[in-house]
């Protein structure tokens, strides 16, 4: 019976015809250019949108700083002056940065329920913008695109983030359940080939993707942009930080470092790159619109490139690989065709992280200023690919106040040892990296050695010592830092780890939160207001105020003083007898 069955499924065209979503679709174009140069500054909707959040999350954030009793400072006051603006930045680092991320995030989450000790409530609803890339992208596109959900209902979701099966074996023992859903992801990507649009690894990857991460959504989101996240009731609302994904821009058979990546900003209203290697951006909704200097080639444009797996899977193409791994002998034929040719042929196989995005948005015919522009396909990779693992460049951009940057990288025995923070730092002195400064940092020696990546650590902690990075100080963001450690349970888990038990996830997500509460609150008791006195640190020094006793105290003990390690060296004299 079982064989019969597996045998209708894999051989009947009416049984696999589905209305998957999946392909762009054409629409009618609204006219005029569709690209913008990066030099305007913001997109317009963007600053629409946080001209309405700002004052909700200015709200919080007094609720916040009014609850942590900071001494000697006047909350209504201050902020009657002052705009502190908030970042939020979670690194790549497959399931053990989202698992290990969902706790960072759960501990700044008012909506939280803490049995015992204390988080960081507040700190989320009090943010402007929250940013991810990689496993970070998972994290952060997941929460977003399922209307800013808590960690506690999504632990408690019997759907979402059921990491006991692995995303190539989502289904597990039903075997049924599993070849339908290779079957769907096949067809559907098979649509959009048929639509005219090149495909890669990262189309199924995504669609895979998108079993885990976007599981509530009709079809596991094959129709779902990510364009269409602004309609979730937090963001109409404008209740949620703004989200951004990253990835980065590699031209096929090159390699890129920090010095010279082009950042790409994948947002609800746009994608694209302020980085003088483009400097331009488009539509999401339109960016699979064949263009030629900004302006469509004929009435008709694209609507439905942007597929929020596809983004998540973009940021996180650096798993692609993982997708050549299966066995693919029960696979729909299409999708074993594809796999196997993408195997055999070696130009494929090596550039196998690469996103297609074709036809590129951003092609130039008549005067390309960048390699970018001359291309007829926008090629995109895993937004870690550049070194730069937290998804800090897009901030830089915005003016934040204060950026929490949570570093879930795995450097050394799967932690971190503040590489992501050296690569941004080293960047602003290059081409690639200007007007973009970032506060000074140590090498990673300095990291392990002097313990900065065992306890939250400041960066940036006075602007009066940033004149040589640039004449705008207040503009570059105090940095906390917050490494991933072991507390509860070991963390330092594989990137490639690609299925947890339950109760494992759980304890991932428990030992997160344990990370950025400072254990719940135990080794420090004034975490909370320390965090509140670098939250408020750039504005005070924009308004020439002093800081409080308190705040001092708090600065000296998670400041970065400027110390730098140095191994002592050993004169070892040698004997002849």
């Amino acid at each position: 019976m079982l064989f019969h069955v597996l045998h209708l499924l894999l051989s009947s065209p009416i049984v696999l015809a589905t209305s998957n979503g999946y392909a762009p679709i054409k629409v009618k174009c609204s006219g005029g250019k569709l690209t913008r140069s990066a030099s305007e500054g913001l997109n317009k909707n963007e600053i629409t949108y946080m001209e309405s959040r700002y004052p909700i999350a200015e709200l919080n954030l007094a609720s916040y700083l009014h609850s942590v009793e900071l001494e000697d400072f006047d909350v209504s006051s201050f902020l009657n002056e002052a705009s502190p603006t908030i970042g939020l930045a979670f690194s790549g680092g497959g399931y053990r940065a989202l698992l290990i991320g969902a706790g960072e995030y759960a501990a700044l989450d008012a909506r939280t329920n803490i049995s015992q000790g204390v988080g960081l409530g507040g700190i989320l609803q009090s943010s402007s913008y929250i940013s991810g890339l990689s496993g970070g992208a998972w994290l952060v596109g997941s929460v977003v695109c399922n209307n800013l959900i808590s960690i506690d209902e999504l632990i408690h979701n019997n759907t979402l983030w059921q990491t006991t099966n692995s995303i190539l074996n989502y289904f597990d023992d039903n075997i049924v359940d599993q070849l339908l859903m290779w079957i769907d992801i096949g067809e559907q990507v098979r649509s959009k080939q048929d639509a005219g649009f090149s495909i890669s690894i990262t189309d199924v990857w995504g669609r895979a993707l998108s079993y885990q991460f976007l599981t509530n959504k009709k079809d596991y989101g094959a129709g779902y942009r990510f364009s269409d996240l602004m309609n979730e009731t937090n963001f109409r609302n404008h209740y949620a930080p703004f989200p951004i994904l990253l990835a980065v821009g590699r031209v096929p058979d090159t390699n890129i470092v920090n010095l010279n990546s082009t950042v790409f900003s994948l947002t609800p209203f746009e994608v694209g790159s302020e980085s003088p290697y483009l400097n331009s951006f488009v539509a999401t909704r339109s960016i699979g619109t064949l263009l030629d200097n900004g302006l469509p080639q004929n009435s008709t444009c694209i609507s439905g490139f942007d597929n929020a797996g596809f983004f998540m899977g973009t940021s996180s193409s650096l798993f692609n690989a993982i997708i050549l791994s299966i066995d693919n002998a029960t696979l729909p034929d299409f999708l074993k065709e594809f796999i196997n040719e993408t195997i055999i042929d070696p130009i494929v196989k090596s550039n196998i992280d690469v996103a297609k995005y074709n036809p590129n948005a951003f092609y130039n015919s008549e005067d390309p200023q960048t390699s970018i522009e001359s291309s007829k396909t926008l090629y995109l990779v895993d937004g870690g690919e550049d070194g730069q693992n937290i998804p800090l460049v897009p901030l830089l951009k915005r003016n934040m106040s204060i950026v929490f940057a949570f570093d879930n990288s795995a450097d050394i025995n799967g932690l971190p040892d503040g590489t992501s923070l050296v690569k941004t730092y080293e960047r602003q002195f290059f081409e690639a990296g200007a007007k973009t400064p970032f506060p000074y940092v140590p090498d990673q020696k300095s990291f392990l050695h002097l313990n900065l990546t065992s306890r939250p650590t400041f960066f940036g902690c006075n602007a009066g010592n940033l004149t040589a990075l640039t004449d705008s100080v207040f503009d570059v963001p105090l940095v906390v830092y917050i490494a991933n450690k072991q507390y509860s349970f070991a963390s330092n888990t594989s990137t490639f780890k690609l299925l947890y038990s339950i109760a494992d996830r759980n304890a991932m997500i428990t030992n997160g939160f344990e990370v950025a509460s400072m254990l719940n609150g135990t080794l420090d008791e004034e975490w909370r207001a320390c965090v509140g006195c670098a939250i408020i640190r750039r504005e005070q020094e924009r308004l020439g105020l002093e800081q409080t006793k308190q705040c001092k105290l708090c600065f000296e003990r998670y400041c970065w003083d400027g110390t730098i390690y140095e191994e002592k060296k050993l004169n070892i004299s040698c004997y002849k007898s």
